[in-house]
């Protein structure tokens, strides 16, 4: 909601920019989407190499 009303405020001071913005967020944002898709991936292989070390003392307070 906070979104639409800086927009409506940024579109009556300066419609150009509001416009442009509007037009080029679909593409800004379809560039950053492999970064997302990376980063994900990245945060996956960090958990798992950090539940791989915890996994004996895990095994040892089972006990």
């Amino acid at each position: 909601m906070l979104n639409l009303l800086l927009f409506c405020i940024l579109m009556v001071i300066c419609w150009p920019l509001a416009l442009a913005a509007l037009l080029l967020y679909p593409l800004i944002w379809l560039i950053l989407l492999p970064f997302r898709l990376v980063g994900i991936a990245v945060g996956g292989v960090f958990e798992l190499i950090a539940a791989l070390f915890a996994l004996p003392g895990r095994m040892l307070r089972a006990i």
